[in-house]
């Protein structure tokens, strides 16, 4: 497993396994703890585990938290999504700066999205199983939700939004976002 270093948004990582092959299938590590610690960050950091399942289509996010934020991995285990994160951090060098990727099952590639950017992804196969690895329990009370269709963010989502919950629907874009995070 090697880390890559993600350019467009300080912090963020891709941690890439070495699958192994053979006839029975394949095998790969999805979290190695050195390999973590090498790039400053503390393996042991991480408390809560979850798991979205989604159709074709479906959009989740755009997601962060407000107070000391949320750093998390994620993963794809099963299918593929299109991964998106926004640098949200006022003294980051890539504030507001948006970096995307293609997650997929057979590749296994993990993604480290620092405390303080925003996350969302769209799934692109029937069926994708996505994997999060939290760095503090979860508080609904402190969830905030950008729109995922802002035009000042312009995401360039890859397939008409099949369906997306309530509260990202009813979202506001990232002005008002941030007009609230400095009130």
């Amino acid at each position: 497993m090697k880390a890559i270093d993600v350019p467009a948004i300080a912090g963020a990582y891709l941690f890439e396994p070495t699958p192994h092959t053979d006839e029975r299938g394949s095998f790969c590590r999805t979290f190695d703890a050195d390999v973590v610690r090498s790039v400053g960050l503390d393996p042991n950091a991480f408390v809560q585990d979850s798991l979205s399942r989604s159709v074709r289509g479906v959009l989740r996010g755009l997601h962060l938290r407000s107070g000391a934020g949320e750093a998390k991995l994620v993963r794809c285990s099963y299918g593929k999504v299109f991964d998106v994160v926004v640098d949200l951090r006022p003294d980051s060098p890539t504030y507001r700066n948006l970096a995307s990727f293609e997650l997929s099952g057979e590749t296994q590639v993990t993604l480290y999205v620092p405390a303080g950017c925003a996350h969302g992804f769209q799934a692109l196969t029937e069926t994708a199983d996505v994997s999060y690895r939290i760095d503090r329990p979860h508080d609904p009370t402190e969830d905030v939700t950008i729109a995922f269709d802002d035009p000042e963010l312009a995401v360039p989502w890859p397939l008409p939004v099949t369906a997306t919950s309530r509260r990202d629907r009813e979202a506001p874009g990232l002005a008002e976002v941030l007009r609230q995070r400095k009130g």
